[in-house]
């Protein structure tokens, strides 16, 4: 059985991003760039939605054109995604993709992944796709869920809250980690709850 992770970088008050900020909110460091750079992103398949590979594929174009303002660790990793084996659930996008590495997948993507967790050869993770992300945890699929937190608060300018319509969640601290005295890793495994503990059936 493989694994699948959700993995997010978050502000403080649960944005996925925010407007007018620049890529990890300006506040990467040398310690958190050095971990990226030790991830072996090759070692898994990365999924993702229609809007983050439309978004994601646009900017690794621009980042390996140098058309536009990257710093060189924002179009290093960028460029690096290239590499990664990649799926993205659609019923709008159609083959050929131009991302390089990238399958398509027009099904539905719970039932997808269900499958690739039983018989595929590589472990999983997200790459953005809040409401993907969302549809995996609720169906249990998620054996891992992993945050970098970023000492920000956007709620002016923040876009895509993460967990508005999840289901209730407990997590079990599996490791965590302080990143440049600021960004704080948090790593959990999930399980899905019917409602909040000791609540009457």
């Amino acid at each position: 059985m493989q694994e699948l992770m959700v993995d997010f970088i978050v502000s403080l008050d649960g944005y996925a991003a925010a407007e007018g900020w620049p890529g990890w909110w300006g506040l990467e460091g040398p310690e958190y760039l050095g971990w990226l750079d030790q991830q072996e992103e090759s070692d898994y398949t990365l999924l993702m939605g229609a809007n983050t590979y439309r978004l994601m594929s646009a900017m690794s174009a621009e980042a390996a054109g140098q058309e536009a303002d990257y710093s060189a660790d924002e179009a290093a990793s960028l460029t690096g995604l290239e590499a990664v084996p990649k799926i993205v659930f659609s019923s709008t996008l159609q083959n050929p993709l131009s991302w390089a590495g990238t399958r398509l997948v027009s099904g539905d993507a719970v039932e997808a992944v269900a499958a690739m967790k039983r018989d595929g050869a590589t472990p999983m993770r997200t790459l953005g796709s809040v409401s993907l992300c969302r549809s995996l945890l609720a169906a249990g699929l998620v054996d891992r869920f992993r945050l970098v937190v970023f000492p920000v608060i956007t709620g002016r300018t923040g876009r895509e809250r993460i967990f508005d319509g999840y289901p209730d969640v407990s997590l079990e601290m599996v490791a965590s980690r302080t990143f440049d005295g600021r960004l704080q890793l948090l790593e959990y495994v999930p399980t899905v709850l019917a409602g909040p503990p000791g609540a009457a059936a």
